[in-house]
């Protein structure tokens, strides 16, 4: 009786060790969870590459040049590819736009260019007020502001036209809206306003003009990437047409190679949204590339 008795409580003594060791092993793991989860909860990870550049092809993207950084742009856009062999579909013209961006902080950078096309002079500011970001703070986009002005400075033959300084002014304002959704898909929407103090030899449309851009980038491979740019007019000056851009970026290291096709000249705001006088529907199409290059400024830049 004793030695069942005694077989009886060294049974249940194992079987309640054996309880509470698994208990207590289940409990540890569920802390260890709740640990993790706590910890991530508290982290906040930033958006990073939106978009490889500062801009898509011509429109600017919510992105900004480091601080204390200079990124050095050189566009190129050649003669419509329906020009057919003797101007080696479009090759033998060019048009240039030189830019020159600095990153003054974090979220706010400027710049200037010159356009060869109508001899224009640009400089814009940047600033992003909001940054998409994860975690204990959740920002679902990206959003910038951009304050864009021009200067044109072809000379006019007719001196009856009385074109005075203001009249060669053009102002642009610009919120930009945007969204990473996965490492390949970057989505953007740009709403748009657009002032001509004069509009000289252009017809139709308005001193004041309101646009909406959309653009993608869809990610093909690390460092290559498809992108696409499209302007929707309220109103249209006569003769022209909606800009279209599809390109390809290539980034290799500090620099930025844009390849593209467009149906647009110009390269600063005003000119490519609102004077586009090519249709990709008549073969108006014109090849053009872009390269950027950056400089770090006087110190190690911040990422």
């Amino acid at each position: 009786m004793k030695t069942l008795l005694k077989r009886s409580l060294a049974v249940l003594c194992l079987i309640c060790t054996h309880f509470f060791a698994h208990a207590q092993q289940v409990d540890l793991f569920k802390m260890q969870d709740s640990a993790s989860a706590a910890e991530d909860k508290n982290k906040t990870e930033r958006t990073l590459n939106t978009f490889y550049s500062t801009r898509l092809v011509t429109t600017q993207t919510v992105e900004i040049t480091g601080k204390g950084s200079m990124d050095f742009r050189i566009n190129h856009r050649f003669a419509p590819l329906n020009q057919g062999f003797y101007n080696l579909f479009g090759l033998d013209f060019v048009s240039a736009r030189i830019g020159f961006d600095f990153g003054l902080s974090d979220n706010l950078m400027i710049g200037i260019g010159r356009t060869g096309t109508n001899k224009e002079g640009d400089g814009f500011l940047k600033y992003r007020i909001l940054r998409q970001q994860s975690g204990t703070k959740n920002v679902p986009v990206t959003i910038s502001l951009l304050g864009a002005m021009a200067y044109r400075g072809v000379r006019y033959a007719d001196p009856t036209l009385n074109v005075k300084t203001k009249d060669r002014m053009y102002y642009t304002a610009q919120l930009m809206v945007a969204r990473k959704f996965n490492e390949h898909t970057s989505l953007q929407i740009s709403p748009t306003y657009t002032r001509y103090n004069r509009k000289l030899f252009l017809t139709g449309g308005a001193q004041d003009l309101f646009s909406i851009g959309f653009l993608a980038r869809q990610k093909v491979s690390k460092r290559v990437s498809i992108n696409a740019e499209y302007f929707v007019q309220t109103q249209r000056f006569d003769g022209t047409y909606n800009p279209l851009s599809i390109g390809v970026d290539i980034q290799t290291g500090g620099h930025v190679f844009q390849l593209h096709f467009t149906n647009s000249i110009g390269m600063n705001e005003h000119t490519f949204i609102h004077e586009t006088f090519g249709s990709w529907g008549k073969g108006d199409i014109r090849y053009g590339f872009n390269i950027s290059r950056i400089f770090t400024l006087g110190g190690k830049k911040n990422k």
